[in-house]
């Protein structure tokens, strides 16, 4: 056992801190509302293009969490959403654009009013067609899905986050077997 775990502690050293490490000794899964935002100042701080956690906003890539989250979704958590359990009427178009989700990383936090929530970041040209009022953002289509369910599958440094979706569900697929175990 100590031999595993040491040849497990020198490949995270090896690799230089890019692997995703255990965060808990099971997939914990978090109910909560799942809601979008752009990196522009109406929706985030004076300043857009930096996170909460000192992140670059990257919208392949982050999620922010509401406060009451922040113990259980630590800065650097990466995430599943599974919306399978969401009604596809109401103010929720999470199979609209579930395809631009993806894994996330916790590197954003939200306004203190909101609990139980993530909040996936869009780029503000994810458009859509849509047949009653022309073009909407990515954001506006997702709206506000109750039932979400947020699954931990790992943990990557902040300043190691993956830039790209390719990118992170690499890492999330090497590092399964040890995020979970």
């Amino acid at each position: 056992m100590i031999t595993t775990l040491g040849a497990l502690m020198g490949f995270l050293l090896l690799s230089g801190g890019n692997a995703a490490v255990p965060v808990h000794a099971a997939p914990r899964a978090y109910p909560v509302t799942l809601t979008a935002y752009n990196a522009v100042p109406a929706q985030t701080d004076s300043n857009p293009l930096v996170t909460a956690s000192g992140a670059y906003s990257n919208p392949e890539v982050v999620a922010a969490r509401s406060g009451n989250l922040a113990d259980e979704l630590p800065f650097g958590t990466i995430i599943e959403l599974d919306g399978s359990d969401v009604s596809p009427t109401g103010t929720c178009g999470f199979s609209v654009v579930e395809h631009r989700i993806g894994y996330r990383v916790i590197a954003d936090a939200m306004n203190a009013r909101y609990t139980d929530r993530i909040d996936v970041l869009f780029d503000t040209k994810a458009n859509y067609s849509t047949t009653d009022k022309g073009m909407k953002n990515a954001a506006q289509i997702l709206g506000i899905c109750k039932g979400i369910t947020a699954t931990v599958v790992g943990h990557v440094a902040i300043n190691r986050i993956p830039r790209t979706q390719a990118e992170l569900e690499i890492l999330v697929a090497n590092q399964a077997g040890l995020a979970l175990k």
